[in-house]
């Protein structure tokens, strides 16, 4: 009994600190995809994906991308449509999740964003949202699918 005691409490504690524990924020892997693609590093980003089958929406042609290497061909399309429109210096900032929704191991999340870029040198500015479908694969909040959605790019005020 003396030793069962001690062993109770111990565990009791675990189970306490357990159920209060946060859970890991889904937008998380939103941020690392958007800072990954500011720096360059498409190591980071890519790993924030789900494995199978993922969604891009985006507003530059083909505008959707689908399958399991959807993330790598929209990286693709990206690079050939910037090389194409003069597109430099492409950066996206991101405030606080506007909305987040968890069911289980799925969430939604929805995120304000501004996209900074040049065009043929001249600096522009689009301020949208990025929405994002997760799944928890390995205690992880991985992306499933992502949509951009902004207003017409203008001039920075």
């Amino acid at each position: 009994m003396k030793n069962v005691l001690p062993a109770l409490c111990a565990r009791i504690l675990l189970i306490s600190a357990t159920l209060t524990a946060p859970a890991q924020d889904p937008s998380a892997p939103i941020h690392q995809f958007i800072d990954g693609f500011n720096s360059g590093n498409v190591q980071s980003a890519m790993s924030t994906y789900a494995s199978g089958n993922i969604a891009i929406v985006d507003e530059f042609a083909p505008h959707l991308w689908t399958g399991p290497h959807a993330a790598q061909d929209w990286a693709a399309a990206y690079d050939k449509h910037a090389a194409a429109t003069g597109v430099t210096d492409g950066k996206v900032t991101y405030g606080k999740a506007t909305r987040v929704e968890i069911t289980g191991d799925l969430a939604y999340v929805v995120m304000p964003t501004k996209y900074l870029y040049k065009e043929h040198g001249k600096p522009l500015v689009e301020e949208g949202q990025i929405t994002a479908v997760l799944h928890k694969e390995g205690g992880a909040w991985k992306m499933r699918g992502w949509t951009w959605s902004g207003v017409k790019p203008h001039a920075p005020k």
